[in-house]
């Protein structure tokens, strides 16, 4: 919790760094205390920036437009995250309703429930379920609530966790190579090249990232192991800048930003998660009910896609979108991270 700054304080030495503007994520302290630097994190939202341990809820609008949550409904936010959207739903449901809000991971769910208790709700509005979303449908029985009246689902990286160098979701900085939603469960991207084949390899790669060059990247990592072990980003970073220069030439980080995807999507199970979240939702969801799904790569999106026509057909979903829908160029321009989401309906 912020609080304000006290007169008797006596001012701190500013943080040195090099350069016109802080790189590290600890130099970024204006962005980290926004209590004090409110001016500061206006400033970075300007310039279609997001201030760092921050997240910026995509599609509100469209979303608000799609769910239309009612007073004495009640809902699912399947991917609290920073709790962004459920801040703006709450209110909605409000007198009589509750929002169940589910996400797997330790580090940033005690703080995104804080935001929203803070915001005045009843106590009995907000239910916070730590598990990830492909539990929802068990979730909701040991809570015995039988049906829900609507489901988001935002299938992204929220930007806290990106931000942060002691997650190790970005090869910008260094740190451990770990990639888990939930550190505790599992193990990490390390763990998993430190033991994973070529061909098992090469078909991650394929099957989470399209990427094309899968078998020579394969080889690649796999063939550094006698030499090195790949335990950080930047020793991943460098491996990709070594043997790939013609390619990092033409398309600049987009190779290393497909590994760093296709690790994370594997540690994480994600593609399996969603295959039985999207199996679940319409058990869960009463006659009328909306679910809304915001996906940010193919693989993501053609499983929804898939998911929502075959419902369709089967007459389990009464309407689906019949094409994704696009944050709007404003909402591009001011939040570069919006660019490659898609948001895709359907209601029972």
């Amino acid at each position: 919790m912020d609080h304000p700054p006290d007169p008797n304080e006596k001012p701190k030495r500013r943080p040195r760094y090099s350069g016109k503007n802080p790189r590290k994520f600890h130099e970024k302290y204006k962005e980290l205390n926004p209590g004090r630097y409110g001016q500061h994190l206006e400033k970075v939202l300007e310039r279609g920036a997001t201030p760092v341990g921050t997240h910026r809820p995509i599609c509100v609008e469209e979303i608000l437009r799609i769910l239309n949550p009612q007073a004495g409904e009640t809902g699912v936010d399947a991917t609290l995250g920073f709790g962004g959207h459920s801040s703006h739903i709450l209110p909605k449901l409000l007198p009589g309703g509750r929002l169940v809000a589910l996400d797997q991971d330790p580090i940033e769910r005690p703080k995104a429930e804080a935001r929203l208790r803070q915001s005045g709700v009843p106590e009995s509005a907000l239910l916070i379920g730590g598990i990830n979303f492909s539990e929802m449908k068990s979730f909701l029985q040991v809570s015995q609530i039988s049906k829900v009246d609507f489901i988001l689902a935002d299938l992204g990286i929220s930007s806290m966790q990106m931000d942060d160098p002691t997650r190790g979701f970005s090869f910008k900085v260094e740190s451990s190579l770990d990639l888990r939603m939930n550190p505790l469960v599992g193990i990490s991207a390390a763990d998993l090249l430190a033991q994973i084949g070529v061909n098992e390899l090469e078909a991650i790669l394929i099957e989470n990232s399209d990427e094309p060059r899968a078998r020579v990247i394969a080889k690649a990592l796999v063939a550094k192991r006698p030499r090195s072990t790949l335990q950080t980003t930047q020793v991943l970073r460098e491996v990709m800048a070594g043997f790939s220069k013609q390619t990092q030439n033409e398309q600049g980080d987009t190779p290393i930003r497909r590994v760093f995807q296709a690790l994370r999507i594997a540690v994480n199970n994600e593609f399996g998660s969603l295959d039985q979240f999207l199996n679940d939702i319409p058990e869960v969801l009463n006659p009328g009910g909306r679910v809304a799904i915001l996906s940010f790569h193919s693989g993501e999106d053609r499983r929804v896609k898939k998911s929502f026509q075959a419902f369709e057909r089967a007459r389990v979903y009464r309407k689906v979108s019949p094409e994704f829908l696009r944050p709007s160029p404003e909402e591009q321009r001011s939040n570069s991270r919006s660019k490659s989401a898609k948001l895709r309906w359907a209601v029972t």
